[in-house]
Order: C-alpha cells, then sequence, then structure tokens
C-alpha cells in the first residue's frame, strides 16, 4: 500500500498556520480540527510542524506563554516527509527510526497531505486483515 492509497481513503485535508502565528493560536486550530500536531506552511513553503509534544516540552515545562511565543520559535524545523509513491513500510521505518508520529507528503515540493502513525497502522492491520482472509479462503479449498 502506498501514502497515495493513504490518503485516497483517509482525506487529503491539511491543516496550517504560518510561522508568526502564536502558540496559543495554533493549539486553537489544532484543538478545533482535533489533530494532534499542525503543519508550518509560508506561502507554499513547509517550514516545520509543531506537536503536541513540542508544546508540552518548550512551553509548558519551560513556564512560557504560549500567547507570546511564535511557533517559528518552538517548532521542528527539521521536517521528514514522504511522497505520495511511497510505500507504508517506509513509513513505518522513518517513523520509529526518527521517533515521530506525523509525516507531511509533497508532490514537487508542494504539500499535498499528512499521515500519521496511526493512518500507518491502520493500513497495515487491513492488509494483515486481507492475507488472513485470503489465506483462510486458500486452506478451505
Amino acid at each position: 500500500m502506498t501514502v497515495d492509497q493513504i490518503l485516497n481513503a483517509k482525506g487529503k485535508n491539511v491543516f496550517s498556520v504560518r510561522s508568526t502565528t502564536t502558540v496559543y493560536e495554533a493549539l486553537k486550530v489544532m484543538g478545533d480540527k482535533n489533530i494532534g500536531a499542525i503543519l508550518i506552511i509560508d506561502g507554499t513553503d513547509l517550514k516545520g510542524i509543531l506537536s503536541e509534544r513540542d508544546y508540552a516540552r518548550k512551553i509548558v515545562l519551560k513556564d512560557k506563554s504560549s500567547k507570546e511565543t511564535f511557533v517559528d520559535e518552538i517548532m521542528e524545523s527539521n521536517v521528514f516527509t514522504v511522497q505520495l509513491s511511497n510505500n507504508i513500510d517506509d513509513c513505518m521505518e522513518l517513523m520509529s527510526s526518527k521517533r515521530i508520529r506525523h509525516l507531511p507528503v509533497l508532490e514537487n515540493g508542494t504539500v499535498v497531505g499528512i499521515i500519521s502513525i496511526s493512518d500507518v497502522v491502520k493500513a497495515i492491520i487491513e492488509i494483515q486483515k486481507d492475507t488472513i482472509h485470503h489465506l483462510n479462503s486458500y486452506i478451505s479449498q
């Protein structure tokens, strides 16, 4: 299964804020959209990603104000990305080795979606269900 197939099933909605957005405003968007991370995009350029973990570690634990801190001060700017053609094994390996939970999806340098670890796990489970079904059918014959 490819990233493109995952996005076709889940949708290609991308929620983002600009780098000059306050952390508080970014958190409001994340809460409204029920997402655990938000992309930081200026124009069409992916600048970073902000997660709930970033907020907890870089704002709460450092006693900073989310209303006075801009996302570009705490976002992760070294963003790992995937292409539509990547398979889920590539994604799982990248997410596991880099200890990340979200992967923006790029096509020709432009963000076209984002997948999470739960999207990848769901896809793996579906593949395993199909494999089990085929094996059961084979055994039953």
